[in-house]
C-alpha cells in the first residue's frame, strides 16, 4: 500500500518559511506501525531544501507530486489552515478516482476539504484513533470495491 503525506508547508506565509512539520513524522510512525509493509512518501523528506529551489526545479517537483497523488493508494492531507498546494494534491487524487483521500482538518465546511475527502478528521488525535480502530482499512475496502465496480462498467 502506498501513502502520500500531503500537508501544509508554506500555507499563507509571506516569507519563505515553513509551518511546523512535526505532523509528518507522527503520521509516518503511525502508518508504519499499522501497515508495516506500506510505502510512505513524504515530499518534505525528499525535498527539505525546496524553498531554495530555482523555478525550474520547483516547478518540476510541484508537478511530480501532483502526478503522484493520482497513483498512490491513500493521500493523507494535513490541513490545519488553508493550503493551496495540499488542495491541489487532494483534487488530483480525488479526480483520478484511485486514491482514498483522508483529511485531517478543522475546516470541515471548506468546500475543497468537504468535497475532495473520503473522510475528515478534526485533528491528529481523531485520525490516530481511526487508524488504530481499523476505520482506514474499512474505507480502503470500500474505495477498492467502488473502483472495481467502475472498471467493470467501462
Amino acid at each position: 500500500m502506498r501513502f502520500f503525506l500531503a500537508g501544509i508547508m508554506q500555507g499563507s506565509q509571506l516569507a519563505a518559511v515553513l509551518h511546523n512539520q512535526d505532523y509528518r513524522g507522527r503520521l509516518r510512525s503511525l502508518l508504519m506501525q499499522r501497515f508495516p509493509d506500506c510505502e510512505v512518501y513524504d515530499p518534505l523528506a525528499n525535498h527539505g531544501q525546496s524553498l531554495a529551489y530555482d523555478s525550474d526545479t520547483a516547478r518540476s517537483v510541484f508537478y511530480q507530486h501532483n502526478r503522484m497523488c493520482r497513483e498512490v493508494d491513500v493521500v493523507i492531507a494535513f490541513v490545519p489552515e488553508a493550503s493551496m498546494g495540499t488542495a491541489i494534491e487532494m483534487w488530483e487524487a480525488h479526480e483520478h478516482g484511485r486514491a482514498l483521500v483522508l483529511t485531517i482538518s478543522p475546516l470541515e465546511h471548506n468546500w475543497a476539504i468537504k468535497f475532495c475527502s473520503h473522510a475528515v478528521y478534526a485533528d491528529l488525535e481523531a485520525f490516530e484513533a481511526a487508524v488504530r480502530q481499523g476505520e482506514i482499512e474499512k474505507l480502503l475496502a470500500q474505495q477498492l470495491a467502488q473502483a472495481e465496480s467502475l472498471w467493470a462498467n467501462e
